[in-house]
């Protein structure tokens, strides 16, 4: 019998570290990728050429990101750096509460959908409120509206890859 327990904490564990890892990179790649920039030898610069070849290709304006160092850009927008530290904070509050709280939304079902939808939607209607012209690109907003979708984001799927299963309230 604890063969079998360990055989099945060994995956929990590992995906949590691969799901960390990959948040990791996300937090650190788009950072890092103006000092890879700035360095001049052919590694570092072609370490950052890929991190801004797959920041082109998730962020849909990567030219309006924050210049950081030498007057190199990070490779992502801020409203997309805004949903990855979003998603840091839902990770930070899951490693605190183990899922038990009940803001997680995958624990209400389908009746978590409004909640959620009003939180991703926060990025794409920002997104779109400036390329319509109603408003100008402004850091700041760009990084809050992006946190918001992380933080819906996070709440939704966070309990989904750590392997819980959500408890539905009676």
């Amino acid at each position: 019998m604890t063969a079998r327990s360990a055989r099945f904490v060994r995956p929990l564990h590992s995906r949590r570290a691969i799901g960390d890892l990959v948040l990791a990179a996300l937090l650190i790649g788009p950072l890092a990728a103006p000092f890879l920039q700035a360095w001049g030898l052919l590694a570092p610069r072609a370490v950052s050429g890929i991190i801004y070849t797959m920041g082109a290709f998730v962020c849909p304006q990567p030219a309006r990101a924050a210049a950081l160092y030498d007057s190199n850009l990070i490779a992502v927008c801020m409203r997309c750096y805004g949903t990855v530290l979003g998603l840091l904070v839902t990770r930070l509050l899951y490693a605190a509460d183990d899922g038990a709280s009940p803001h997680w939304l995958p624990r209400y079902g389908l009746r978590a959908l409004p909640p959620f939808a009003a939180l991703i939607f926060a990025y794409p209607i920002e997104f779109a409120g400036q390329v319509a012209g109603l408003w100008r690109f402004d850091h700041t907003i760009v990084t809050i509206a992006g946190a918001i979708s992380g933080l819906g984001l996070g709440l939704m799927f966070h309990p989904l890859l750590q392997y819980d299963r959500p408890n539905n309230p009676a």
